[in-house]
């Protein structure tokens, strides 16, 4: 199963604050494990919502809303996309990984839906995601 595993922002990411060299280490071990061991299928920090813009649509219409957005712990300031057996592979992973950020932090895991979610024929998945390589 792939699973986006959500590291959400601070105040600290949010000021653009850039992680010390410490931990930029730590995290870089760590994402070598990730990548040795299979699972790392991508993953990047996002710049602080500052720099962001929101799309909002109903209907035909839409409506551009630059950053910064409120209530930081709602965003996201990096991501993993991994490859795992199942969620209980996927905490553990988390479990080893550094903290994130400075002070507190939040990591949040979310499985992907995949075409067998929507009993899609291969026919039609090939259709949908032709130059999009599968897990």
């Amino acid at each position: 199963m792939r699973v986006m595993v959500l590291v959400k922002a601070t105040a600290d990411s949010e000021a653009g604050t850039l992680p010390s060299a410490e931990l930029l280490e730590a995290m870089g071990r760590f994402n070598e494990e990730l990548a040795q061991a299979g699972i790392m299928l991508a993953g990047e920090g996002l710049k602080p919502s500052a720099l962001g813009k929101r799309v909002a649509f109903d209907g035909a219409s839409r409506s551009v809303t630059d950053g910064p957005f409120a209530e930081t712990r709602e965003l996201v300031a990096g991501f993993w996309l991994w490859q795992v057996k199942d969620m209980a592979e996927a905490m553990e992973w988390v479990r080893r990984c550094p903290n994130p950020m400075p002070g507190p932090s939040e990591i949040e895991i979310r499985p992907l839906y995949e075409m067998e979610d929507f009993a899609a024929t291969p026919e039609q998945e090939a259709g949908l995601r032709p130059d999009i390589p599968g897990p």
